[in-house]
């Protein structure tokens, strides 16, 4: 690998290192179906990842989104281990980064628990060096809030610094915090809808991610 674009790079954790794609579209079905009495589609599920649970279930039902929220993270983290699983190639690309001597930050809109029951069940390959989820700031993304965050914590510059993620949110945040962007396909959103934000490059694996963050 030659020298790194960015000596700080910050990921996404839903979609981009994990893939929890199907314990989250599962957990959305599951909340409306125990609380509303509906089944939505997958893409109505789905539309809102990237921001912080709390808010989707506001999407869903105003009035119902508390128990909504509940109902959701009990069967959730019921269901992490069985359900979540790795990309395979992104554990290279993090070790390889780790390795060139990269700050690695991850920065989500899940909440500690949650991450933290993700990593018990798929230890990450790495130590990180920022963890950011959504107790760590008031606002969210897609305002740069979190990103900032990251930087402070890791005394970096939005100069120097990439974000990475599946999702619009993802990419409207590191725009509005003054970092690059990447969009990777593997995740809960398609090609069309993470160009529409213009990031820097959309890949589609983790060689080409690789082959991106070295420039």
């Amino acid at each position: 690998m030659h020298a790194l674009r960015w000596p700080v790079v910050l990921f996404d954790l839903d979609g981009t290192v994990l893939d929890t794609v199907e314990l989250i579209r599962a957990s959305h079905a599951h909340a409306v179906r125990e609380v509303l009495g509906v089944e939505l589609p997958d893409e109505e599920l789905m539309a809102g990842i990237g921001t912080p649970l709390r808010e989707q279930m506001e999407v869903f039902s105003a009035e119902r989104a508390d128990e909504l929220f509940h109902v959701y993270r009990a069967w959730n983290h019921a269901n992490t281990a069985r359900l979540i699983e790795r990309y395979p190639g992104v554990d290279e690309v993090l070790l390889e980064l780790e390795a060139e001597g990269a700050r690695l930050g991850i920065v989500t809109s899940k909440m500690l628990d949650a991450v933290e029951l993700a990593f018990a069940a798929l230890p990450p390959p790495i130590v990180w060096d920022v963890v950011i989820t959504t107790e760590d700031t008031p606002l969210h993304k897609p305002h740069p809030a979190p990103l900032i965050a990251a930087l402070e914590r890791l005394e970096g510059t939005p100069a120097e610094s990439v974000y990475v993620g599946d999702s619009p949110f993802d990419l409207q945040a590191a725009r509005a915090a003054g970092m690059a962007g990447i969009g990777v396909t593997w995740g809960a959103f398609g090609r069309a809808a993470l160009e529409a934000e213009e990031p820097l490059v959309v890949v589609d694996t983790p060689a080409e991610l690789l082959e991106a963050l070295a420039g």
